[in-house]
C-alpha cells in the first residue's frame, strides 16, 4: 500500500523514469529515509543521542544516493529539475565523518555532550553550505544566467570536492576506531564485564564504512572522471547495500548500556616508577590484601564490579590497584576478576554443583552477567569449554 502510493506521487506529481538503475536505487533510498526516521522517533523515546546521532548517518547516507538515484531517473535532463540538483547541496561529504565519530562517542558514553570546540569539526560542511548558497544566489539573483555552472556539471560531483570528502572521511573513520581502541582498553582495566559493555557492533559498522570507502578509492582509480554517471552505478549500488545493512544492524544494536560512568581519558600505561611512587606499602602486602579479598569476601560474585569499588574497599586509590593487578598477576582488571570467577566456578564442578544447578546458574552466582561472556572466559583461562572441561575431569 505504502509502495504503491510512492509509486502514484511519483508518476502522477514528479516526473521519475522508472529502469533497473533508478528503481534499485530508490528502494535502497526508500529504506534509508524510514530507517533514520524510526531512528530519531526511538532516540527521542529512549533519550539517546546515539540513536539520532544514528539515524543523521543514514539520512545522509540516503541524500548520499539521491542525485544518482534522480540522475538515472532523467532529473538531469529536465531544466527545472537539473536545476534543483544543481544548487541543493545534497552530498554532504564534510559532515558525514564528523556524525559517524559523534555517533560512536555517543554510543560508548551516555553522558557525552558536544562541547564548544567539539563544533569545529562542522566548519569544513557549514563552508561547503555557503560556498553552494552564494552559487545559488549569484547564478539565480544576482546575475540571473548560470555562472558558476555555465559548464552544466553538477558540483557536487567535482572532483576536489569529491576527494576531499573521501580524505574526510579515512580522517574521522580513523579517529573513530583510535577512539573506540581506548575505549576497549579503558573498560578492561576499569570494570569486570568489559565484554558485555564492548560494543562490537561499532567494529562491524566501522567495518561496513571502511569498506565503502575502500570501493570509493578503487572507484577512483577505475573511473577518476567521477563528475559523469559512467560506471559509477555499481559504486552506488554497493554503497546502498553496505548503508542498508548499518541500518538495519544499526537499529537492532540501538539498546541502551545499564552501565553509566563517566568514560575520563586517564593514564592506562603507568610506569613502574609511578607505580612504586604511589605505593604506600610493600607490592607483596598489597598482593595479600587483593588476594584477601577476592578469596574471603568473594567480592568477585559482584557483577557490576568496578576498579574503584575494590580501591574503596582496600581504602586506597585505584591506580595503586591497577598497578599491582597489572604487574604482580600480569593481568588487566577484567581478566584478573573473571579468572577468579572461573576459578570459582571450577571449584564448584569439582563439588559435583553442575548435577544440582545449570552451568549458566552457577555462572551467574559466580558473577559472570551473560553465558557467551561465561564460555568465552572459562575458554580462555582454562583453554577448555565448561562441557570439555567436566567431561575431561570426569565430572
Amino acid at each position: 500500500m505504502v509502495w504503491s502510493s510512492i509509486h502514484w506521487l511519483l508518476d502522477n506529481i514528479l516526473f521519475f523514469d522508472y529502469n533497473q538503475k533508478s528503481s534499485v536505487l530508490l528502494i535502497f533510498f526508500f529504506n534509508a529515509m524510514v530507517f533514520s526516521f524510526l531512528l530519531l522517533i526511538k532516540g527521542g523515546r529512549e533519550k539517546s543521542m546515539s540513536s539520532k546521532w544514528l539515524a543523521l548517518f543514514i539520512f545522509l547516507g540516503g541524500l548520499y544516493i539521491l542525485p544518482f538515484m534522480l540522475g538515472y531517473a532523467g532529473w538531469y535532463s529536465i531544466k527545472e529539475y537539473r536545476e534543483f540538483l544543481f544548487f541543493m547541496p545534497m552530498q554532504q561529504l564534510f559532515l558525514i565523518g564528523p556524525v559517524l565519530y559523534f555517533y560512536c562517542k555517543s554510543l560508548l558514553n551516555e553522558n557525552f555532550v558536544l562541547r564548544k570546540k567539539d563544533w569545529l569539526h562542522f566548519l569544513p560542511a557549514m563552508t561547503y553550505l555557503l560556498y553552494s548558497l552564494i552559487v545559488f544566489i549569484t547564478d539565480m539573483w544576482v546575475l540571473d544566467s548560470f555562472y558558476f555552472y555555465a559548464d552544466g556539471r553538477d558540483k557536487d560531483l567535482d572532483f576536489w570536492y569529491q576527494f576531499a570528502g573521501l580524505l574526510s572521511m579515512l580522517y574521522y573513520l580513523v579517529l573513530s576506531l583510535k577512539h573506540y581502541r581506548y575505549y576497549r582498553k579503558f573498560t578492561v582495566q576499569e570494570v569486570s564485564f568489559a565484554d558485555d559493555i564492548a560494543y562490537k557492533w561499532i567494529k562491524h559498522f566501522m567495518v561496513a564504512f571502511g569498506a565503502i570507502l575502500l570501493l570509493r578509492v578503487l572507484f577512483f582509480i577505475l573511473n577518476p572522471e567521477w563528475g559523469g554517471f559512467g560506471s559509477k552505478y555499481w559504486y552506488y549500488l554497493c554503497f546502498s547495500v553496505l548503508s542498508f545493512y548499518i541500518a538495519i544492524t544499526g537499529y537492532s544494536h540501538t539498546v541502551k548500556s545499564n552501565f553509566n560512568f563517566n568514560f575520563r581519558e586517564v593514564d592506562l600505561h603507568l610506569s613502574d616508577a609511578a607505580i612504586d611512587t604511589a605505593f604506600s606499602a610493600d607490592k607483596k602486602q598489597w598482593v595479600q590484601k587483593i588476594d584477601s579479598l577476592f578469596q574471603n569476601d568473594a567480592i568477585y560474585k559482584d557483577p557490576n564490579l568496578t576498579l574503584n569499588d575494590v580501591a574503596g574497599r582496600l581504602r586506597t586509590n585505584r591506580n595503586i590497584v591497577s598497578g599491582v593487578i597489572n604487574q604482580e598477576f600480569q593481568m588487566n582488571f577484567n581478566d584478573f576478576v573473571n579468572k577468579r570467577r572461573v576459578e570459582a566456578i571450577m571449584k564448584k564442578l569439582g563439588q559435583q554443583e553442575h548435577k544440582k544447578s545449570t552451568l549458566l546458574g552457577i555462572a551467574l552466582d559466580c558473577g559472570f552477567n551473560s553465558k557467551a561472556t561465561f564460555n568465552r572466559a572459562f575458554k580462555k583461562h582454562t583453554g577448555l569449554t565448561p562441557k570439555q572441561f567436566i567431561r575431561t575431569k570426569n565430572l
